[in-house]
């Protein structure tokens, strides 16, 4: 019996993490890179609405990134999606709340919880990313 209850609470205890960890997702969109033709024998870079997916974005705030933010470094952030989601090394992506525009700095092969787990993510790191003139484009990105 003990080891019933044992298995309830923990039970229990899953459910209410991945309920607090679905209420913090947020609604996102990656941002698909395309290259083209700018007419005069060149190209231009434009990013355009891909995919939605939603993510959990906060804001990395140990030393190390207070010390790298004190040497112009930008702001680093800590990304956790839906297993299926799966970011790669510099995808970028906007938080559809905000607008705010990052750029994925990890593989997201490399931190997802096992098939077996109940807990159902992947995290990668992330830094605030600007499109600049050369690269923005697209659905009036």
């Amino acid at each position: 019996m003990a080891d019933r209850l044992c298995k309830q609470i923990t039970e229990i205890q899953e459910v209410i993490t991945m309920s607090l960890l679905s209420e913090t997702m947020e609604n996102c969109i990656i941002l698909d890179k395309r290259t083209r033709s700018d007419g005069r024998g060149g190209t231009k870079t434009e990013y355009v609405d891909g995919a939605p997916f939603t993510a959990n974005i906060s804001l990395d705030t140990s030393t190390q990134a207070r010390i790298g933010e004190q040497a112009g470094v930008k702001n680093f952030y800590t990304v956790l999606t839906p297993r299926n989601v799966s970011l790669q090394f510099h995808d970028v992506f906007r938080r559809l709340s905000d607008d705010k525009i990052f750029r994925v700095t990890s593989d997201g092969d490399d931190k997802k919880t096992p098939q077996s787990a109940s807990l159902n993510l992947r995290l990668v790191s992330a830094e605030e990313f600007t499109l600049t003139g050369e690269n923005s484009g697209g659905n009036g990105i």
